[in-house]
C-alpha cells in the first residue's frame, strides 16, 4: 500500500463515521442505549467501541499501549462520543501526515491487552482499523433497522469512491 492509498482510506473511514453518526443522531437516548443482543449490546456501546478502536490504535502508533478500550459508560451521550472521534481523527490524521511514504511501511511495536509484543507495519494496521470499522457500522445499521430507523446512507467503499470522483469531475 502506497501512502496515496493509505489517505483515500483514511478519509474513507471518517466519510463513513460522519454517514453512521447523521444516521444516529435522530435516536433518543433510549433508542441508543436499549440492549439490542449485539455484539456490543446497544448502538451507544457500539459506537463507543468504533471510538476506542480508533483511541487505542492511535495510542499504539504513538508508543503507548493502554490494556483496555473506553467503556461506553465513560460517554454520557451521542455528542460526547462525537467529540471524542472527531478529536482522536485529528490526531489520527497528524500522524499519518507525519509518518508519510516511508512511515507507513515501517513496522511499530506495541503490547496487546494480554501484553504480548505486537509488530506490523504501520499500513496494516490502519488498514485493519478500517476493516474493523466496516463490521461495526453494519451492526448498527443492523440494529437501525430493527427498531425500524432509517439506515445511514450507503456505506460501501465503491459509493465513497463514486462520490470522491463526481467530486472532482
Amino acid at each position: 500500500m502506497n501512502f496515496q492509498e493509505l489517505q483515500t482510506l483514511l478519509e474513507y473511514h471518517y466519510w463513513a463515521r460522519d454517514r453512521l453518526i447523521e444516521a444516529v443522531a435522530p435516536l433518543t437516548h433510549q433508542q441508543l442505549a436499549a440492549d439490542r443482543g449485539n455484539s456490543f449490546p446497544s448502538i451507544h456501546a457500539t459506537l463507543v467501541h468504533l471510538y476506542g478502536a480508533d483511541w487505542i490504535w492511535h495510542s499504539r502508533w504513538e508508543g503507548v499501549s493502554p490494556t483496555a478500550l473506553p467503556a461506553a459508560s465513560e460517554f454520557a451521550d451521542l455528542a460526547a462520543v462525537r467529540a471524542a472521534w472527531q478529536d482522536i481523527e485529528a490526531h489520527v490524521r497528524a500522524l499519518v501526515t507525519r509518518l508519510g511514504e516511508d512511515g507507513i511501511r515501517r513496522p511499530l511495536e506495541y503490547r496487546g491487552p494480554n501484553g504480548v509484543l505486537q509488530a506490523q507495519p504501520f499500513w496494516q494496521m490502519f488498514q485493519h482499523l478500517v476493516n474493523h470499522g466496516s463490521y461495526h457500522r453494519g451492526q448498527i445499521t443492523t440494529m437501525l433497522r430493527q427498531i425500524g430507523a432509517a439506515p445511514p446512507k450507503s456505506l460501501d467503499l465503491i459509493t465513497f469512491y463514486r462520490e470522491q470522483a463526481a467530486m472532482k469531475a
